[in-house]
């Protein structure tokens, strides 16, 4: 883990004041998963959180496209003016933790400063449901989106993907498939500390994780596709993909101290050379997911405004 001495200073703040899990074994995936939930309860909890008008929150559903299952969604509508435009969200959590809870305060906030629609995913994890089941979920719940787009009161070419983490391949992988299976037509993919490559071979992973941190990822990868990591997918592994051409404009944040950096970086410059618009920013002295785990640094808010931002500019 990289020394949180090196973060920007509210980060670091933030980060003794909520220490993040550590001493939950990667294999111990239950603890984790409660020792997760209950930290993001906390931090979500904090005084300092942001008060909760502005924004009406509705459930819905969208049937699986694969079988019979029915996707829980969380829809953020802002009290002002929607102008069509829309955010399907697929939350972090290694594959293989998470709900509509870990990122209800990111989609709140995108929804309020946006003024657009937000539609958090809770897609199904791994490794109960391995790939493609939590792709298929993401994908089922975008096509719900688009099939319901006069309903919701949004303009199908005013739709965009988003994610943190592994929700940001999600994102990534959602962009692939949507283009490959003809639709809908995206405005805007929104890649936040993405998880891009199963090879691990980004020269950050090593620079910012210990050997245990990087067995741990080995696991992620081996969870989320059923089968070893080398035996990923264009569709699993979004860095895998060969002709990145015809997908959607990108907005990619990365972290300086971020171990996926390099990945994210590499994948920016592939869709460039692709000729796909990206807009690529790497916040200094911040790690992974760092909004998460400082949201009140003035740093994580910048991220925030940008990331509203990008959501008016891309789908102007």
């Amino acid at each position: 883990m990289t020394d949180p001495s090196l973060f920007d200073h509210e980060v670091a703040q933030a980060w003794r004041r909520f220490p993040p899990p550590q001493d939950v074994p990667d294999t111990e995936l239950e603890l984790s998963r409660t020792a997760w939930a209950e930290y993001f309860r906390a931090v979500t909890a904090r005084p300092e959180a942001p008060p909760r008008a502005g924004v009406a929150v509705e459930q819905a559903a969208a049937p699986s496209r694969v079988d019979a299952h029915s996707i829980p969604l969380r829809i953020y509508r802002p009290d002002a003016v929607v102008d069509g435009r829309c955010l399907v969200y697929f939350h972090a959590g290694g594959f293989v933790m998470g709900d509509l809870e870990f990122e209800d305060e990111r989609c709140f906030l995108i929804a309020r400063d946006a003024g657009c629609l937000v539609v958090s995913v809770d897609y199904r994890l791994a490794p109960e449901h391995p790939f493609p089941l939590p792709l298929e979920d993401c994908y089922s719940a975008l096509r719900w989106v688009a099939d319901e787009a006069e309903a919701l009161g949004v303009e199908v070419r005013r739709i965009a993907v988003g994610g943190c983490s592994a929700g940001g391949a999600l994102a990534a992988s959602t962009a692939i498939l949507a283009r490959e299976r003809g639709g809908p037509k995206l405005g805007l993919q929104m890649l936040l500390c993405p998880v891009l490559d199963a090879s691990l071979s980004g020269a950050s992973l090593r620079t910012f994780l210990s050997e245990e941190e990087l067995e741990g990822c080995d696991l992620m990868w081996e969870r989320y596709l059923g089968r070893p990591r080398t035996e990923a997918s264009e569709l699993a592994s979004p860095s895998y993909c060969r002709d990145l051409a015809g997908l959607p404009p990108a907005y990619l944040q990365l972290g300086e101290l971020d171990f996926v950096r390099d990945e994210g970086l590499a994948y920016a410059q592939r869709l460039l050379d692709a000729g796909v618009r990206v807009e690529a920013h790497v916040w200094p002295r911040v790690p992974h997911g760092f909004e998460m785990i400082a949201p009140d640094a003035r740093i994580s808010r910048a991220s925030m405004r940008e990331q509203a931002d990008a959501m008016v500019r891309f789908l102007d």
